[in-house]
């Protein structure tokens, strides 16, 4: 009897190495997809040791360059940020991940698709949203819904002991559980020690970012943000005039930079898609630096009524991709919307770092712009006729008359 074939997401940790040999004892043939999403890690290693627990195939997929292009820099130009803090670096490398386990599952003629996403989570439902979109005919295994995997394993204390009576070597300790997980966009960290949502997390956990209240410099460093209809076209280190010009460069310039000063560090409790509250940890510092940019060149170039309306598109878009709806209708439509309003987002800012944080200090706009320094100027009227606000203020003030003439006046409290 031939074996079925299976690919599994393989991550090379602790719980897709103990996926991958639970799956041969299911008598599956498996095919690890490996995607190099700019995780800082040694392929050749994670090939060996998939290889050593019995895979048949392992694909390292380089998509670096397509996850820089395709989903970051677009989540850039749209100013996708969930729940007013978390830049979505896991949320927007799944999709990208899910087009190289889908284009595995063609090349092999695999009928089935696996991953050691949590069941729980939210990464279930991007992965498998995303391959019935990509593949519709495709058959999910997901151990961590599987009555017989879950009476055996509780949670990551017991992969380990399976892993080390199985002689898998894995990073995780009883010591340090906690989970992770790294693209070229961020790190972020979860489970483990970082349940309890008031224990602090440990200083040893981070590793993009150095602490900012004790290792950052004390001096501030400058940088210009080239943008293009909203999407970044270079970074230039204004003290050595170096410009960085490709996606992968700005990130990895940006992220050397901006972790050197602690930039992009949250602690947050966010809301699940599938009704969980959870808390994370993340190290974003270059995508910090770009949506702080990008957030003032909109500001300066859109209309007010753009923006607002672009705003709440951004937050439905956003929704989508935490949520798995990259690859949906709905997230297409509204993609191309926010898109237009990104015509003239054009220009460039000057951003200061210092420990801890990034601020815009100065903007210019290619072309035409909406400011207007002769309108707006407190020195000359530029065409602005002061009488006029005076019927201005008046129309507004009819209803808050009318609120206080019919319920009284507010008390100054």
């Amino acid at each position: 009897m031939v074996a079925e074939k299976v690919i599994l997401a393989y991550s090379g940790g602790l719980d897709t190495s103990c996926i991958l040999k639970w799956l041969l004892e299911q008598q599956y043939e498996v095919i690890c997809v490996l995607a190099d999403v700019g995780q800082a890690e040694d392929m050749q290693m994670a090939r060996e040791k998939a290889l050593k627990i019995g895979a048949s195939e392992i694909v390292v997929a380089d998509v670096r360059q397509s996850f820089a292009e395709q989903y970051i820099w677009p989540a850039i130009q749209m100013g996708l940020i969930y729940e007013e803090r978390y830049l979505l670096g896991t949320s927007l490398a799944r999709p990208c991940i899910s087009v190289a386990l889908v284009e595995a599952a063609r090349k092999y003629g695999a009928k089935y698709l696996a991953h050691g996403a949590t069941g729980k989570g939210n990464d279930q439902v991007r992965f498998e949203l995303c391959a019935y979109a990509l593949m519709p005919e495709l058959k999910i295994i997901a151990p961590w819904r599987d009555v017989n995997f879950c009476e055996r394993f509780q949670g990551r204390q017991d992969l380990i002991a399976y892993a080390q009576a199985a002689g898998i070597e894995v990073t995780a300790k009883p010591a340090t559980p906690w989970s992770t997980d790294a693209n070229m966009l961020h790190i972020s960290y979860e489970s483990g020690v970082l349940e309890d949502p008031n224990v602090v997390a440990p200083s040893s956990l981070y590793e993009l970012t150095l602490d900012p209240l004790t290792r950052a410099p004390r001096s501030s460093k400058r940088v210009c943000i080239y943008f293009e209809h909203g999407l970044p076209t270079g970074v230039e280190d204004l003290a050595s005039s170096h410009v960085y010009s490709t996606p992968v460069e700005m990130l990895k310039y940006l992220n050397d930079l901006g972790g050197t000063y602690g930039i992009g560090r949250i602690d947050i409790v966010e809301n699940r898609f599938v009704g969980l509250k959870s808390r994370g940890v993340y190290e974003t510092p270059g995508g910090t630096i770009f949506y702080a940019a990008h957030q003032d060149l909109e500001l300066f170039t859109l209309d007010r009524e753009v923006l607002r309306t672009k705003q709440l598109l951004r937050d439905r878009m956003s929704d989508y991709v935490y949520n798995g709806f990259w690859f949906s209708p709905e997230a297409s439509y509204v993609r191309q919307c926010i898109q237009l309003s990104q015509q003239h987002v054009t220009g460039q800012v000057t951003m200061e770092l210092a420990a801890g944080y990034c601020r815009a200090i100065a903007r210019q706009a290619t072309g035409s712009s909406l400011y207007n320094k002769q309108l707006v100027s407190m020195d000359e009227h530029g065409g602005y006729v002061p009488q006029d606000a005076a019927g201005f203020i008046a129309i507004n003030a009819v209803r808050i008359r009318e609120h206080a003439r019919a319920f009284g006046a507010y008390d100054k409290h």
